[in-house]
């Protein structure tokens, strides 16, 4: 299955890289809007657990990183929006859309499969910070993109720790 998510992502990928080809701000909203969607979902199943009782001793500790990222993952959100990352209708409806597809698939996939979701979830976290690294390399040095990269390479590092823990 991992190779499942790998093929996946690197699908998404392709299209959103031929949709987005010199819009990198449009494309970076678009990311940060769908990189909500795995955190939000894994805090809905946990919610959906704890009130079935059926909550284990790391429950307490996803909540709160899954939580955590979420609101991180909006400033990053946010910021897109400042730089015009939303200007459009068109991003802005690809974007709601893909979320939408996105979010459920994640709920059922944590469900049944938790270390599955967290890996898709982690390779979606290294692809972030790929591109934003290569935006980087290619546009010079930005503070803020760069705080965002790191950001999401610990988001990697933490989903990383919650694959061992589950």
């Amino acid at each position: 299955m991992k190779k499942f998510n790998e093929f996946v992502l690197n699908i998404t990928v392709a299209i959103l890289d031929f949709l987005y080809q010199g819009r990198d701000y449009q494309r970076f909203w678009v990311l940060e809007e769908i990189a909500r969607a795995p955190y939000f979902a894994f805090l809905s199943v946990l919610h959906f657990r704890e009130s079935m009782g059926l909550r284990g001793p790391e429950h307490l500790y996803l909540m709160k990183q899954h939580f955590e990222q979420s609101v991180n993952e909006t400033e990053h959100l946010e910021y897109m929006e400042s730089r015009g990352g939303n200007r459009y209708f068109i991003d802005r409806f690809v974007a709601k859309h893909l979320v939408l597809v996105y979010y459920w698939s994640n709920v059922v996939y944590y469900w049944v499969a938790p270390r599955l979701a967290y890996h898709l979830s982690y390779e979606v976290e290294v692809h972030a910070a790929t591109t934003y690294a290569k935006y980087l390399a290619l546009n010079g040095h930005d503070d803020k993109i760069l705080e965002i990269l790191n950001d999401e390479l610990e988001h990697s590092r933490e989903l990383q720790k919650s694959m061992e823990i589950i």
